[in-house]
């Protein structure tokens, strides 16, 4: 179960003021497009995406590849985590362990991943996901191992240092 934020702005994580701020101004990474994946929602220690795979990503078989899931189901895991870093914090999936229960085809559209955060240490975090399919069918779940760690105190452009030390989208 996701833990309950307060909306006051100095009391929201970066990583989670950063996300609502990147979705709210309708930017996503790159594979987000080609991939047809969407941010739906975040709250602390929880991501949701939603996927709508189509015959491009089709395996020779009549269904979706799994790695399409396995996509989704690491953006969940990798952004339930992005919602406890601090600033001056990045992250990187260390393993994925994915577990299919059902195939998935262009019918099973839209999909969602929800993750969860289970743990979030100093240098590792563990998340889960499960995938749903748009009959409310579960088609996979994941366990993701992710590392933790520092990047050079350099903000990006969007971001402005306050009187006490944090900083704050702009």
């Amino acid at each position: 179960m996701a833990e309950t934020v307060s909306e006051s702005p100095a009391e929201i994580p970066y990583g989670l003021a950063r996300l609502r701020a990147l979705k709210k101004a309708g930017k996503a990474s790159p594979i987000s497009s080609t991939m047809s994946i969407e941010a739906v929602d975040y709250d602390l220690g929880r991501a949701v995406f939603e996927g709508r795979p189509d015959k491009r990503f089709y395996n020779p078989f009549g269904s979706v590849q799994g790695g399409y899931a396995a996509t989704l189901l690491d953006a969940a895991c990798g952004g339930a985590v992005h919602t406890h870093l601090a600033i001056g914090q990045a992250y990187a999936t260390l393993e994925l362990k994915v577990s299919y229960q059902r195939r998935l085809v262009e019918a099973s559209s839209p999909i969602r991943a929800e993750g969860r955060v289970l743990s979030v240490g100093r240098r590792i975090a563990f998340s889960e996901a499960r995938l749903i399919d748009a009959q409310g069918q579960l088609c996979a779940t994941a366990s993701a191992t992710i590392m933790v760690f520092h990047v050079p105190d350099n903000p990006p452009a969007n971001i402005e240092a306050t009187k006490e030390g944090s900083r704050h989208e702009v």
